[in-house]
C-alpha cells in the first residue's frame, strides 16, 4: 500500500468566498510521486507535468489534480462528497501502485483541441444564447470537455457535424 492516510482541509475559493461549492486539499501522510505516470495511464490525465510531477484529469464530474505530497479537488457540493472522491481515489492510487509493473506510465497529457480550430467552426455571432460572454468563452469551455457542439443553439446541425468530427479524437466524453 503506498497511500496509507491523508489530512483534508475544505475550503470556498477565496477568490470568492460568496461560491456555494467548496475545494479540498488533501495533505498526504506519503509521497506519491512515483506513481503519478501510472495513475496518467490508468484516469487518463488531461495534463502532465514531469517536474515537479503531476496529473491533472477529470472524473466525478470534478477536476482533480495529483501531486507527490497533496491532492486537490474543485467545485464539490459538501465535505461527504470530499470523503467520498478521496476514499476512490486513495484506492486508485493503492491499486495502480500495486499493478504498476503491468502499466506502461505515461509522461504526457492527452492532447487538446485547439482554441482557434473550435472557434474556426463556431458562428461567431456572440449571441450569449449558450449563456456564455462570447464566442471565445464557449470555445474555451469546449476545449476543456465542459460544452460541446450541442450547445450552441445557432450552430447549424452541418456546423455541429463538423464541430463534432473535429473534436471525435480528442476523447473529450472522458473528462
Amino acid at each position: 500500500m503506498l497511500l496509507q492516510g491523508y489530512r483534508k482541509d475544505i475550503f470556498r475559493p477565496e477568490c470568492n468566498p460568496s461560491f456555494q461549492s467548496l475545494h479540498c486539499i488533501a495533505h498526504l501522510d506519503q509521497d506519491v510521486g512515483e506513481v503519478i505516470p501510472y495513475l496518467n495511464t490508468v484516469l487518463g490525465g488531461h495534463q502532465f507535468t514531469r517536474e515537479p510531477p503531476s496529473v491533472t484529469f477529470k472524473a466525478h464530474g470534478k477536476l482533480i489534480t495529483v501531486h507527490p505530497r497533496e491532492i486537490a479537488i474543485n467545485a464539490l457540493r459538501d465535505e461527504q462528497e470530499a470523503d467520498k472522491i478521496l476514499h476512490w481515489l486513495q484506492g486508485e492510487i493503492n491499486e495502480t501502485w500495486d499493478k504498476r509493473a503491468e502499466i506502461q506510465p505515461k509522461f504526457e497529457g492527452l492532447k487538446k483541441p485547439q482554441l482557434f480550430e473550435i472557434l474556426k467552426r463556431l458562428p461567431k455571432t456572440n449571441c450569449h444564447e449558450c449563456g456564455l460572454a462570447t464566442c471565445m468563452v464557449f470555445a474555451a469551455q469546449v476545449a476543456e470537455g465542459a460544452k460541446g457542439p450541442e450547445d450552441c443553439p445557432p450552430l447549424s446541425e452541418a456546423g455541429r457535424k463538423k464541430l463534432a468530427a473535429y473534436l471525435a479524437p480528442f476523447d473529450l466524453d472522458a473528462a
